[in-house]
This record gives C-alpha cells, structure tokens and sequence, in this order.
C-alpha cells in the first residue's frame, strides 16, 4: 500500500552518469552554475534520528541513526557534508539534565562515521524550538522560554553539547531546526545566550542560526526575522540558516513546483537583506519533485546560490536516510540512478556542472 508522507510526519510520528572530458552534463535549463563551485558546503539532510514519537522513543524501532552504508552512499553520490537531525529529548532526557549515554554513544559514532568518509556533519537539534519533558510523560510540547523549558536549559544544553563537540573541529552547529511558536524577540534573546554559552565552552564551531516561523527565506520579513540582524558572537563565524520549499505555499509537502525559476524569486529579498548587511547564510533545506521542471527549479536555485557566494556559504537538500518508503516525494536514493531529483542533485554537488541555456 502507497503511503505519502511529509519530512514532519516523520521528526513528529556508484551513481551512473553520463561524463565527457571530465565534465557532467544535465538538459538544456535556463540557467547555468558555474563549472566550479564557490560554496563550501553541498550536502543533504540525512534523516532517521529525529523520527517517531512517542518521545524519548525505543532505538530501532522508532528512530534510527545512519549507519555506515547510508553515509557511504552520501559520498558516493558527491556531496560534501551532512545535516544530521537528532531530537534533544533524547540526547538529554531532562531539559537541564545530564546526556543519557547510549545516545550520545550513537551521535558520536555517526559524527565519527561520516567524517571517516570525508563528509563535513552539521548538527541540527531537530525540535521546533520546543520540547517534551518527563514531567508530564512526554505528553505536550512545551516552547522555550516557558516554565517546563526555560531559556536556561537550551543554553545549558547547548553549552554541553558544544564542549563535547571541540572533540571535531570540523563541526557545524546548527542550533535548532525551523523555530516557530515563538516571537523574533525572544528567539533573539535565546539565540544570543547560546552562542554565548557556546564560546564560552571554547567552541570555535561555525554556528547556524534560524529565524522563526519556520525560517522561511519567502517569509523572512512578514514573520519579523528582521530582528535577527542583532545576532551577537564574539567570534563573527556564524550564519543564518533559512529554508525555502517550492511547492505552491513553501511548505514542502508537495513535489510539485510552482516554476523554474521560483526559488531564485523566494530567496531574493532574503538574499539582499543579508547581502546588505554584510551576513552569511546556509539553505538548510530545499526539494522538489524528481520531474523534468523539479529538475529546473532545483539548478537555478542552485545556481543563484552560486552567483551570490558573499551571502551563501552552502546548501543542503531535503532528504536522505535509511527509513525514508521508496515512494517518498523528496527521497534521495543512494543508488540514484532512477531518480532524477538524487541524479540532479549528485551533479550540483559535484560542483562540476556544465549545461546550456534552454532553447
């Protein structure tokens, strides 16, 4: 039985390509990246870790992380790095309590992992800007900032994490996936507590911070992400991350694509806010539908990344792991080769992209 599912249904309930003179060719678009690539990071969510409720969840049954053939196959198929969502509950079963082991034991085996096969990992706390505790038997989500989460213990946790991370200096930290639920104002409050904590566990980490409402690039001024042009690090080595859907309402849950040109529409003013103020930025999730126009719409996303490399430092796509049903609309396939969204995506990544202007 075909099931559709959404990339939230999950965090809540050898490639074979044509090569000619060492170049790879995709159709006619119309639009073009350059034949190398300026962006730091190319890579891909690699999901499983932040799967299932109810939450903390039993290993292997309602959560996994990615083994070792997952990752290779992420190499295989070009890209550089991964983001790797993982749940706080989890890792820390009490807001401000200490890491349960076996959970840390297994982040750090798939950080170790994917490092061993030349893969950067950022790290994505894969939880909305809220939680659930055992005060209640995990029953409710509760925000940051309210009386069962305080702001103190994400900073807390945060200022945990990052020491044990100084471990891997080739980390990203990407603080909290698509915050919503909470004002700009106090998310900025929060934001500068943790990168504070963070530098003060001598984390020289690059640090990857989201607005709200889902950190939309299309939504960035209605929803007040304005405000996070205040971002305080005492090392200036951070981005902000946003992510930008091309479904008919940005929400990702369809494959279908509105236009070709779409993305480059939906992150323009996003982009020129950044650029003005002198800001890097990281699209940490993007997808579309393995169809000829999905095909377009993700190259000239791709390549206004790449025409702007002063704002944008890197990208990763929506998404790989081992859980994922085979009729999923965003799956990258480690085989890849009946996938035009993974093929695409492999070439992008590659950062060796050679194509014409559509005719």
């Amino acid at each position: 039985m075909a099931v559709t599912l959404t990339r939230r249904d999950f965090a809540r309930g050898g490639l074979a390509i044509a090569a000619s003179g060492g170049m790879l060719h995709l159709p006619a678009v119309a639009a073009c990246v350059p034949e190398r690539s300026h962006l730091a990071l190319r890579g891909v969510s690699l999901a499983g870790a932040e799967f299932g409720e109810p939450m903390p969840g039993v290993y292997g049954k309602d959560y996994i992380y990615p083994g070792a053939a997952d990752i290779d196959a992420v190499a295989r198929l070009g890209f550089n790095s991964v983001r790797l969502p993982f749940r706080w509950e989890r890792l820390a079963p009490e807001p401000s309590g200490d890491f349960n082991g076996d959970e840390w034991r297994r982040l750090a085996e798939t950080i170790d992992r994917a490092e061993g096969a030349g893969l950067r990992v950022i790290l994505d706390v894969h939880n909305y800007a809220g939680r659930k505790v055992a005060a209640d038997g995990f029953a409710a989500e509760h925000k940051i900032g309210s009386r069962m989460v305080p702001a103190a213990a994400f900073i807390d946790f945060w200022g945990t994490l990052a020491a044990r991370c100084n471990a891997w200096p080739n980390l990203a930290l990407g603080l909290m996936n698509e915050p919503f639920g909470i004002t700009p104002e106090a998310w900025l409050a929060i934001v500068n507590g943790a990168i504070a904590r963070i530098r003060a566990a001598r984390s020289r980490h690059l640090i990857l911070v989201p607005g709200v409402a889902y950190t939309g690039a299309h939504s960035w001024h209605a929803s007040g992400n304005g405000t996070m042009a205040g971002i305080v690090d005492p090392r200036g080595d951070f981005a902000i991350e946003v992510h930008q859907y091309l479904d008919a309402d940005s929400s990702g849950t369809r494959a279908d694509v509105v236009s070709a040109t779409i993305g480059p529409e939906r992150i323009a003013a996003f982009q020129e806010w950044a650029r003005e103020r002198g800001l890097r930025a990281y699209l940490g999730e993007f997808a579309a539908g393995s169809d000829a126009l999905g095909r377009s719409a993700i190259i000239n996303l791709v390549a206004e990344l790449e025409r702007n490399p002063n704002v944008w430092i890197g990208w990763a796509a929506w998404g790989a792991g081992p859980w994922w049903p085979r009729d999923y609309i965003f799956r990258i396939d480690g085989a890849g080769v009946s996938n035009l969204y993974t093929r695409t995506l492999s070439v992008l990544a590659r950062g060796t992209v050679k194509c014409e202007a559509a005719r």
